[in-house]
């Protein structure tokens, strides 16, 4: 199983960006535990903060991997160019967020990456990508 995480912006900052609704625990340090927690399967992980990158990226992923984890961040609720590429490519991607979404700013109730996407998962912190990668091997 060949699973990749991909981050959109400002998830480079995790463990000091806005801990209130994102928590103290670093990307890096959260990945380095899934590794542990599932070793039979390939993870790999990329975060860009520019939409065309991401958008390169999914479409790298998406025709030779078994699965996508997206975390688009804003680009979730602004990017059609991605949305467009989630519903392109060949394998599943499942959508997640770290905070409940809807329990937010209007603006972040819109997801143009949803109707493409395997499933979505918001708000339960971190343990939303463990969320995802669970569904990969059910």
């Amino acid at each position: 199983m060949k699973l990749k995480i991909i981050n959109g912006p400002n998830l480079n900052l995790l463990g000091t960006r806005e801990t209130a609704i994102y928590g103290t625990t670093t990307f890096g340090s959260f990945f380095e535990m899934l590794q542990k927690k599932y070793p039979g399967v390939e993870l790999s992980y990329y975060q860009s903060n520019i939409e065309g990158e991401l958008i390169d990226c999914l479409q790298e992923t998406g025709f030779s991997y078994d699965g996508i984890v997206l975390n688009a961040g804003a680009y979730t609720h602004t990017s059609v160019g991605i949305g467009d590429t989630v519903k392109a490519i060949d394998c599943p991607v499942v959508e997640v967020h770290i905070s409940n979404t809807f329990s937010r700013e209007d603006f972040r109730h819109k997801s143009y990456i949803s109707a493409g996407a395997k499933g979505v998962i918001v708000g339960f912190g971190l343990e939303s990508y463990q969320l995802a990668i669970e569904s990969y091997l059910s």
